[in-house]
């Protein structure tokens, strides 16, 4: 019995085999599905050579174009004034800003003035001797000299004579030892240049103020500068009093400038040069971000596309019966998102949008607009 089962199981096997063997002999002749190629459809437009405006974009944050760092030259105490040495605080022109107690100095200068008048006085008897001649200008100069007051100008010296006499004495030492001392004295008064704001106070009243150490800045509101920074290509092209709009970063305010200075060397990191606009507006604030356009020379016989259409910096596509073939250009300028090119053939069709995977040879449909027919 066992062995009438084998025997029936090895027969079922081998006809299992054969039937299966006959099959995949079946599938193997059958014809491999054809796979359709795929025809991309492609958006183009034909080159037209004309003269292409060059548009420098530029930007920047504003700087006053008249500003001072306020420094104190002379060691005191700062003295209350009327007005507040804060931010934002507005002075005249010659108007105080700070003032420092100077009531020692002063006494120092009063005493080197009394001993320059004591030693002219001193010496007086002795003109009025050998000198007779000199004596009532020099007496004349006693008469007008006021401690309180500017020492005057010594009176000219007619002759060599008296220019030794009055020189041997110390006389003109001792004044021009005053002169300075005076000079220093106006050093304890600081006053504004012209009518501005104080954009920064680092001291307040009541604080010992040091010799060389920064009191605050001071700018003049009404006149701005803008520094952007040129391609060294164009920057010969800017001319000066060269109007320029100018722009708030979100477009909303425009604004007008002209070109005052374009620097006469190149940075050497960025190959640039610096130009300088200047504007004049009420509504501006120093450190205000502006965007500007500045207009160099027009480009002819050249077209404009998208950055994102050039190949390896000097190659575009164009579409030769219904084929992509690379042609050779030459890029003049670049911005953010378009480039300048020349070279290229007039009624060349040029690809107007980047076709993902594309390749020379590649065959592609050119898209065409469906005409809607009227309705008579």
């Amino acid at each position: 019995m066992r062995k009438i089962i084998l025997s029936v199981i090895g027969v079922l096997l081998i006809v299992g085999a054969f039937f299966l063997a006959q099959k995949l002999i079946a599938n193997k002749k059958k014809p491999k599905p054809k796979v359709e190629k795929v025809v991309k459809t492609v958006f183009v437009e034909k080159a037209e050579n004309k003269t292409i405006p060059i548009i420098i974009p530029a930007n920047g944050n504003l700087i006053a174009k008249r500003r001072v760092d306020i420094y104190a030259e002379v060691q005191g105490v700062f003295k209350t004034g009327s007005k507040l040495f804060k931010a934002g605080t507005v002075y005249r022109r010659g108007e105080t800003i700070i003032n420092i107690d100077n009531a020692e100095y002063i006494a120092s200068v009063k005493s080197a003035k009394s001993n320059l008048y004591n030693q002219i006085t001193s010496m007086m008897p002795d003109v009025r001797l050998d000198y007779p001649d000199i004596y009532p200008k020099w007496q004349s100069y006693l008469a007008g000299f006021d401690i309180d007051k500017a020492t005057p100008k010594l009176p000219e010296m007619g002759s060599e004579k008296e220019k030794f006499f009055i020189s041997g004495r110390g006389v003109l030492t001792n004044y021009y030892n005053v002169k300075n001392l005076e000079q220093r004295l106006s050093k304890y008064r600081i006053v504004a240049p012209f009518k501005g704001v104080v954009t920064e106070a680092l001291v307040t009243e009541g604080t010992l103020v040091r010799s060389g150490q920064k009191l605050g800045e001071f700018i003049n509101t009404d006149v701005y500068e803008l520094e952007v920074s040129i391609s060294k290509e164009y920057s010969d092209l800017l001319k000066i009093n060269e109007k320029v709009i100018l722009s708030n970063l979100d477009k909303t305010q425009t604004y007008t400038g002209k070109v005052v200075r374009v620097n006469g060397k190149v940075d050497v990191a960025s190959q640039t040069i610096k130009t300088f606009i200047e504007i004049k507006d009420s509504s501006l604030k120093e450190g205000m971000y502006l965007e500007a356009n500045l207009s160099a020379k027009p480009e002819e016989n050249a077209i404009e596309i998208d950055r994102s259409l050039l190949l390896e910096g000097d190659k575009i596509y164009v579409v030769k019966d219904s084929i992509l073939e690379v042609i050779d250009v030459r890029p003049i300028y670049f911005s953010d998102k378009k480039v300048v090119l020349k070279q290229v053939p007039d009624e060349a069709v040029i690809l107007a949008k980047p076709v993902v995977g594309s390749y020379a040879g590649m065959a592609v449909k050119v898209y065409k607009k469906k005409q809607v027919k009227s309705r008579e």
